[in-house]
């Protein structure tokens, strides 16, 4: 029979007792703080990525371990991970290239369930040299937004978690200086002085001592100066006031300090740390991690409603989350709130809908209420926030924030004020320089063995600095963003009619003012902001623009306004880096782009909107190296790179055909017509746009497949409570489950006896508040009663937001965990991003907007 009172391995691969669970290598993203050991106490993540690490206190630019293979154990109730240094796969290249210390080394952490906690064990392959002992260490992060206030005990010394770092601070030798000599050959790399910050690119001279460096501080090195631990001892423990998050540690081997990791990384952790011990293989760590534990324990269930409410005519549905082990059953009481006092408008027993993720779900359907008013829903003990119900509910400070706010902030080139408050100065008028050959950078931007285009590297490129907007957490331009936002921008001016008129945007004098009418569609004006970035890039290069980006890893860090970046004048070292691309997918993509977005700046800016066009049509013509009206179907299939390649041909034959009505697109849009049934999936939605235009019996052809794609997405829909496709990821879903909602619109319009309205209502009340996990916040920062206010935009280090800037939102601690922390440094859960995030999002209210419109 199973011993069932020790932390037990569960079908999922994780320990389990009472309120606590054990994660062991379940995830693997240490860079976003989601890794190794991992302890959930009461269905919250109180201490992550328990791992080998090179320092104390790391950040997302140190070394990374790669993952060699994860075995679970019923028999001996363990889970056993093997793991190495280097990952060669990082070393100087990659996504976000990393540099590594000059240590081979591989070594297991096996982690075994016991009755009051978990044992934790690290087997290296050999003894570590005596340089890297005091920085090869075993580390345990805290959640900093859970400490906060809180106390700790290590051995006989107290303390209390502060909100901010405080000194003193450690002088530390840096791993930069105990780096890999010999390098891999045959791939782009990075160069490792740049990216220490050790030497400015371009710059002559070889190495520049510290005193003369042009930046003293460097992410990559910045583990030559850390905090001072509070306290190191063999026992510690954690939050001994608060049984909910109380847990102790102790230590066999070495001392564990405990560390601010913020000292040295803004979005650092809390760091309980061990030195890896000399002359040590087997056993070289060994810990027991012991967590408060309640037998009783049932997690309080959590009502999930839309944080802005509904119209009258929309379905709606509450969905209510419960533990597997809540036995309590409770009617579901709506409440309307009036002068008068409280009403109960209904009560009914929820429906039970099943288990998914670790929870089991209830719903409640109240599509019948159309009485306007504000509302509130009750289950047991529990009550949700307030909502409307109110036919107005999508006419002011919805949507408009996007346009208000979010859009107007993240201008690139421009001075943006709103009455006493400057978000930031006209910033990066000293774009850009050409990107070195043959160089990867970081943040995906890599540069091949020639610039392709007339520029040289290090060129000054004229006639680039106007336009765009930044990405969200930094300040780079990719092409993809810009044009996406410029593309979803025209589709909601052309499909719903959209006017506001609440900002100032000065493109002479580089100025944009919030909150100051101008007479002027701030739509359109958007879309020309945009539009002038991708155009001025292309006239500029004679071709496209990869990425714009910052030089150097202290500019790409940078918080605060973003003016400060560059030094502003023309052939400054500081200047930000322009990369190119041989990507036929994105231009044909950009293609379909620009030919909306000439449709939409017709009548507002003639001469921008005729480029947009003959760019497009240029776009379209050379791409493939072949006139687009010879182009037969084998010649895409043999030569195109890919099918995304062929699925972007067919985007921008149909936004060049809606625009230009010229027969040559019509004529490819059906000679591909197989490729477009096979994968309606995905091009459903923009062949739509065009349907009208195209043969009758293309539109037959194309409406047989639509049914299948409808029962496809009916089975998807069916695996949640949500009622939308959704198979939570690392990263939170909120920007595809809006970007399907915006995208699905179209297949409503144009076979509404197909597809129904409800997907695009589902997906909204997603976004707005009725998602997984107990932070119901709606993803649209400053709409509705609770949202998220605490945000990954360019404000984060003072924990803040931008109105209408939409998160990335719930995202999945591996296998079942769902979590939005309230915490504005992860990246997967709260950052905003320019290209999708929020226009997907204004699509798709307008879209569920004018569904009560008709």
């Amino acid at each position: 029979m199973a011993d069932t009172n020790i932390f037990k391995l569960n079908t999922k691969g994780y320990f389990t007792k009472y309120n606590a669970d054990f994660m062991a290598f379940s995830d693997f993203y240490p860079s976003g703080h989601q890794s190794g050991i991992t302890l959930v106490m009461n269905d919250r993540r109180i201490l992550s990525n328990g791992d080998i690490r090179f320092e104390h206190t790391p950040g997302q630019w140190q070394p990374l371990p790669k993952q060699l293979e994860r075995k679970t154990s019923d028999k001996n109730n363990t889970v056993t991970t093997c793991l190495k240094y280097p990952d060669e796969d990082q070393m100087l290249k990659g996504f976000n290239p990393l540099l590594y210390p000059d240590l081979d080394l591989e070594y297991t952490v096996r982690a075994e369930g016991k009755e009051d906690g978990l044992e934790v064990t690290v087997d290296l392959d050999r003894p570590i040299p005596e340089k890297y002992y005091g920085k090869l260490c075993f580390n345990m992060e805290l959640f900093p937004g859970a400490m906060f206030g809180k106390s700790w005990i290590i051995d006989s010394k107290t303390g209390v978690f502060p909100r901010q770092p405080n000194g003193p601070v450690l002088e530390n030798g840096s791993n930069y200086d105990l780096s890999r000599k010999i390098l891999p050959k045959s791939d782009i790399l990075a160069d490792k002085e740049v990216l220490a910050g050790k030497r400015r690119m371009f710059d002559t001279a070889v190495k520049r001592s510290d005193d003369t460096c042009y930046d003293m501080y460097n992410p990559l090195r910045a583990d030559e100066i850390i905090a001072e631990p509070y306290a190191a001892g063999y026992s510690v423990t954690v939050c001994p006031e608060d049984s909910t998050m109380c847990f102790n540690v102790i230590s066999f081997k070495e001392k564990i300090g405990l560390y601010d990791g913020r000292m040295n990384h803004n979005n650092g952790w809390f760091v309980l740390s061990c030195n890896v011990p000399l002359n040590t293989t087997k056993d070289a760590i060994k810990l027991f991690i012991k967590p408060v534990l309640d037998p009783d324990w049932v997690r309080k269930p959590v009502i999930q409603v839309s944080q802005v409410g509904y119209h009258p005519k929309e379905s709606k549905k509450a969905v209510i989350e419960i533990s597997l082990n809540d036995k309590d059953k409770h009617e579901v009481i709506l409440e309307r709130l009036s002068s008068d006092g409280v009403e109960k408008m209904s009560i009914s027993k929820p429906h039970c809908w099943g288990k998914f993720l670790r929870y089991k779900y209830l719903t409640f359907d109240f599509s019948q209420i159309e009485e306007e008013g504000i509302y509130r829903i009750r289950y047991g003990k529990q009550v949700s926030n307030i909502f409307r119900i109110a036919e107005d509910i999508y006419e002011r400070g919805v949507w408009q924030p996007v346009l208000e706010y979010f859009l107007p902030v993240q201008m690139c080139h421009m001075r943006v004020n709103e009455k006493y408050r400057v978000w930031h100065g006209c910033c990066h008028m000293d774009d850009a320089r050409m990107a070195p050959v043959n160089y990867n950078h970081f943040d995906g931007a890599l540069q091949g063995a020639s610039t392709l285009t007339k520029f040289k590297p290090g060129e000054h490129i004229p006639g680039v600095n106007c336009g765009g907007w930044h990405d969200a957490g930094d300040f780079d331009l990719r092409i993809e963003s810009q044009t996406a936002e410029v593309y979803n921008l025209s589709m909601a001016y052309e499909e719903f009619g959209v006017y506001i008129d609440e900002t100032t945007i000065d493109q002479e004098r580089h100025i944009t003012e919030i909150h100051r009418p101008d007479g002027k569609n701030d739509i359109l004006q958007q879309i020309e902001h945009g539009a002038l970035s991708i155009i001025g890039g292309y006239k500029a290069l004679g071709r496209l623009y990869k990425q714009i980006i910052c030089g150097d890893l202290r500019q790409y860090v940078l918080l605060g306004d973003a003016v400060n970046m560059t030094e502003g004048t023309e052939d400054n070292p500081t200047e930000r880096l322009l990369f190119t691309e041989d990507n036929p997918a994105k231009e044909l993509t950009t293609a379909a782009h620009l030919a909306a977005a000439s449709r939409a700046l017709k009548g507002f800016n003639d001469k921008l909107s005729k480029e947009c066009l003959e760019t497009a049509k240029q776009l379209y013509d050379i791409t493939g190296n072949k006139p687009s009206d010879m182009v037969s179907l084998d010649y895409e299939m043999e030569n195109m790179k890919n099918e995304r390649t062929l699925g972007a041909r067919v985007h921008a034959a149909s936004e060049l055909l809606i625009t230009t009505g010229e027969e040559k697109y019509r004529d490819f849009l059906h000679r591909n017509m197989s490729f477009i049934r096979k994968n309606i999936k995905w091009v459903g939605w923009f062949i739509c746009r065009s349907i009208d235009l195209l043969d009758p019996i293309d539109y037959d052809s194309i409406k047989i497949e639509m049914i299948h794609l409808r029962e496809e997405l009916d089975k998807m829909s069916a695996e949640t409570p949500y009622g939308i496709p959704y198979r939570p990821g690392i990263w939170g879903a909120g920007w595809a489950i809006q970007g399907m909602g915006s995208q699905y619109y179209f297949l409503h319009k144009t076979f509404p006896d197909i597809f129904g309205p409800e997907l695009m209502y589902n997906a909204l009340q997603f976004i707005l508040g009725c998602h997984p996990g107990e932070n119901t916040e709606s993803f649209a920062s400053g709409v509705g009663v609770k949202s998220a206010t605490v945000a990954y935009g360019a404000n984060r280090a003072d924990w803040s937001y931008i109105p209408g800037g939409v998160v990335s939102g719930t995202a999945l601690i591996r296998p079942d965990l769902p979590e939005l922390l309230e915490f504005p440094f992860l990246w997967q859960q709260k950052e905003y991003v320019i290209g999708g995030g929020s226009s997907n999002y204004l699509m798709l209210v307008l879209a569920v907007r004018n569904e009560f419109k008709k």
